[in-house]
């Protein structure tokens, strides 16, 4: 058994961008184990946009991170010592929110719960296409846009976990779809790997003219992963019944002062078209059903997901930096435990 457990806590709360001396290593003890709680060796965490928002003091849709507190995250690990075998098996594997640590204490009947991964699944997975992220991808794309076959459907962040799935379960759907990406890299990814109809490199063409060329009759659904001037732009092209999905805005996480209105809302009024958000955690009893839809696409292979892992839990401070960055392809995701050694 383990004496202590590495955490990567909040040192300083980010004022604009986050940075990585907002994070430190630390070596925690290891609680005793109660009656019906087992411990959680975590092998892969996630690197998500909303983390900057429970490090800010306001927190978002959960409490904020307190200084010196493990960050929050959605983690993966498997199960090395137990005194609730019947809830928590030995060598069992969960999802959970672990934080940024090597080990995390499991209590009886958790709230939020924790799921149980089926036996010798990748545990990869459930960070990305198996878990909340496809579950995001998913539920936004068939419960709230609802694109139908023919439909111009148009995605921000495109080669980011979310953007990528949803643009895929588009275009099983039936829509001819548009992927907005930062670099080359990424929109020939999306479009020679996942197969959207097309891609416009944001930093490096003009998104107006490109939508006029790529969407002559406007933009059916805009399902927006990054809000801000990206979406604003967009707007201008929406076409008459059209649908926004608010999705994420991260363009906006890292501001220190309240965004810029938006200029173009103007056109939703116009053409007759609507805004919304939603969260997938209104949706939770679907999970299951959403995870068991998408293993089956990616099984017949209509889904393709990649993830892009760092190694080492001194990765998850500078992961988030590169997260808003841009600097990687796929769903970003550290590994804290050697290549090898997974179950």
């Amino acid at each position: 058994m383990p004496e202590v457990n590495r955490q990567v806590v909040l040192r300083r709360r980010p004022v604009g961008m986050v940075t990585e001396d907002c994070f430190e290593v630390v070596a925690a003890p290891l609680p005793a184990l109660g009656p019906g709680e087992a411990l959680l060796q975590v092998h892969y965490v996630g690197i998500d946009p909303t983390i900057r928002g429970w490090i800010d003091e306001r927190g978002n849709y959960m409490a904020p991170v307190a200084i010196g507190e493990a960050v929050r995250a959605n983690g993966v690990g498997v199960v090395v010592a137990t005194n609730g075998p019947d809830e928590y098996p030995l060598g069992a594997a969960f999802m959970a929110l672990t934080g940024w640590q090597e080990y995390r204490v499991l209590v009886p009947n958790e709230d939020p719960p924790v799921t149980r991964l089926p036996e010798g699944m990748d545990l990869t997975g459930p960070l990305n296409v198996g878990g909340h992220i496809g579950v995001t991808a998913l539920i936004g794309v068939t419960e709230v846009a609802k694109p139908r076959a023919g439909e111009t459907f148009v995605v921000s962040a495109a080669a980011s976990g979310v953007g990528a799935i949803a643009g895929q379960i588009a275009k099983i759907l039936g829509a001819r779809v548009v992927g907005i990406a930062g670099s080359p890299e990424k929109c020939a990814w999306v479009v020679d790997e996942l197969g959207f109809d097309a891609c416009i490199d944001y930093k490096r063409e003009d998104v107006r003219a490109r939508l006029k060329e790529l969407c002559p009759k406007g933009v059916d659904v805009f399902f927006d992963n990054v809000g801000g001037e990206l979406l604003d732009t967009v707007l201008t092209r929406i076409a008459r019944k059209g649908r926004v999905v608010l999705c994420g805005d991260i363009s906006t996480y890292n501001l220190d002062v309240a965004p810029p209105p938006l200029a173009n809302h103007r056109y939703l009024m116009g053409r007759s078209a609507t805004m919304g958000g939603f969260n997938t955690l209104d949706y939770w009893e679907r999970y299951f059903d959403a995870a068991d839809q998408l293993a089956t696409w990616v099984a017949e292979g209509r889904v393709k997901h990649r993830e892009h892992v760092l190694d080492g839990i001194e990765q998850c401070g500078p992961g988030l930096v590169r997260l808003f960055e841009g600097d990687h392809l796929g769903k970003l995701v550290v590994r804290l435990v050697a290549s090898g050694s997974e179950r």
